[in-house]
């Protein structure tokens, strides 16, 4: 049975998505469909968005469950009347602080000032496009302006990892595979060399490489198991020869392996 969970929002629904996701995650044995409904901003919206979840319950015959981050109580109460099961995933701590602080929440959809979320969403935007310029090793003379520079063999996670840090977090990431030639050598990539500082690795499992690899270049030298197992071994070989930090990307979320990298590297709620 697979249970729709609704993630409503009067604004992009991130909220709702992430906090849901993550309570839903701790039912293992169930399985859910999540259906995310932003910008639902004024009453006739928020009918549709009843309709929407009835039809679900009707479908599929079951209770859907609902996470809300409404801030807007004549919505919340059109929304109430649906057939599923409200969660409220802002309100309990809302009221918390209120009794704590001594002031009334402003209740306005969004949580940054525009001064903020302008500084802010321009310093993400000029991360994401620094991330895709310096991808690769594409721009090896700009490394100096990075943060952090993510070094390993390629397909372990360096891009992905480089562009949600730039995107959620603001961080000016570029990363460098290593290839062949680099691992060959007992000395650290030229590159590389004078930014040793800022270098963080990432390795994989072979036999996952191998799995991500087949996809891309299917029965060749690339993908070889043989080939997987003695890039990683030197890869790693490399990392603890010159003191670099690094981390396992096989069983973990690209947000488990930016959040490590953030707090591993002491970036943590830093600003560029």
């Amino acid at each position: 049975m697979i249970r729709p969970a609704f993630f409503i929002s009067d604004s992009t629904g991130i909220t709702a998505e992430t906090l849901g996701k993550s309570i839903l995650a701790q039912f293992e044995n169930l399985n859910f469909e999540h259906i995310i409904v932003p910008y639902v901003d004024n009453l006739e919206k928020a009918h549709a968005a009843v309709q929407r979840i009835n039809r679900a319950a009707e479908e599929r015959g079951v209770t859907p469950i609902i996470f809300d981050t409404l801030v807007n109580e004549s919505i919340r109460e059109v929304i109430a009347t649906s057939q599923g099961i409200i969660v409220d995933v802002l309100g309990p701590f809302v009221r918390q602080l209120e009794t704590a602080l001594g002031e009334k929440p402003s209740s306005t959809v969004g949580r940054l000032k525009n001064a903020d979320y302008d500084a802010n969403y321009k310093n993400r935007i000029d991360a994401v496009n620094f991330a895709l310029d310096n991808d690769d090793g594409a721009r090896i003379n700009r490394y100096d302006q990075a943060q952090i520079i993510l070094i390993g063999v390629s397909r372990s996670g360096k891009t992905p990892t480089c562009l949600y840090l730039a995107l959620q977090s603001g961080v000016f990431v570029a990363n460098y595979p290593l290839t062949e030639e680099d691992l060959d050598d007992v000395r650290l990539p030229k590159a590389l060399a004078s930014h040793r500082e800022r270098l963080f690795g990432l390795t994989i499992d072979p036999r996952r490489l191998m799995a991500i690899r087949t996809e891309r270049r299917p029965d060749s030298p690339y993908s070889s198991l043989t080939r997987c197992e003695d890039e990683v071994r030197q890869a790693e070989a490399l990392f603890r020869r010159f003191g670099i930090p690094y981390l396992d990307t096989t069983h973990a979320s690209v947000e488990e392996i930016a959040t490590r990298i953030l707090f591993d590297s002491g970036l943590r709620g830093k600003g560029r």
